[in-house]
């Protein structure tokens, strides 16, 4: 009987898992439960690779950007964590 819980247990332990791996991926696509993604509108055609001390507003500065427009065509950006070498999109269509 402790054998038959045991693996009820780790049943329900790996499909948590898979659940929060699922929610998590979603997450970072914009896409809902249905699997229903957002998308920006926007295809990026060129690409900067971050240096060291990049900012974000100095990028936009750089490349004379648009704020909203840098931050639409990276969509999953966080400023805060800019790494070298890290690509990030500077110019883009409509698609």
């Amino acid at each position: 009987m402790a054998k038959r819980n045991n693996t009820f247990l780790n049943l329900i332990l790996v499909l948590s898992l898979l659940l929060i791996i699922s929610f998590t991926e979603g997450r970072l696509f914009d896409c809902d439960w249905f699997g229903e993604c957002k998308s920006t509108g926007l295809e990026c055609i060129s690409v900067y690779g971050a240096q060291q001390g990049d900012t974000c507003s100095g990028i936009v500065q750089k490349f004379s950007l648009n704020v909203d427009f840098f931050t639409a065509i990276n969509p999953n950006l966080n400023c805060n964590t800019i790494f070298v070498g890290q690509w990030l999109g500077i110019d883009g269509t409509m698609s």
